[in-house]
């Protein structure tokens, strides 16, 4: 094992310098995601994006796929394939609005209430323990990522 791996942790690689060391780290923070989410479908039969849609919906009965979009930070058509998903194995219900018959407002069903309520082996434990830790570290964590999701949507 060379000197710099020593010196920095196996698992943490060489200094790349502050860029591609932050964009290391996002890397690593997305696959583990994608893993986390793979095992939560293995279990629970749902992904990791679609619990985040049916935490959603649950705090919002009645919501606008268009809001979910917003609050999610995605384009309509990237959620457009979770709904369809949710809806087909009955975890969402989706009705008409009564004000907009072109707008489809969405609920829990049966299902998706239980799936909202599971509190073991999901991604939110995790967060929940590290946002626990430290609230200033918290509150600059989230303030440098919502930055550079900003930054990100100004490149587009």
């Amino acid at each position: 094992m060379s000197e710099e791996l020593e010196q920095h942790g196996e698992g943490r690689g060489p200094p790349l310098g502050a860029v591609l060391d932050f964009m290391r780290l996002l890397w690593a923070v997305d696959h583990s995601l994608q893993s986390a989410s793979k095992r939560m479908e293995s279990t629970y039969g749902i992904t990791g994006p679609q619990r985040l849609v049916v935490r959603i919906v649950g705090r919002f009965p009645g919501i606008a796929a268009g809001r979910v979009a917003e609050i999610l930070h995605v384009h309509p058509s990237t959620l457009t394939g979770i709904l369809k998903r949710l809806e087909a194995r009955s975890v969402l219900q989706r009705r008409s609005d009564p004000r907009d018959a072109r707008r489809a407002l969405f609920g829990l069903t049966a299902k998706g209430r239980k799936l909202d309520s599971v509190k073991t082996g999901m991604v939110e434990q995790a967060v929940r323990r590290v946002l626990t830790r430290d609230g200033e570290k918290v509150a600059a964590a989230q303030e440098i990522l919502a930055a550079l999701a900003e930054e990100l949507e100004i490149e587009e």
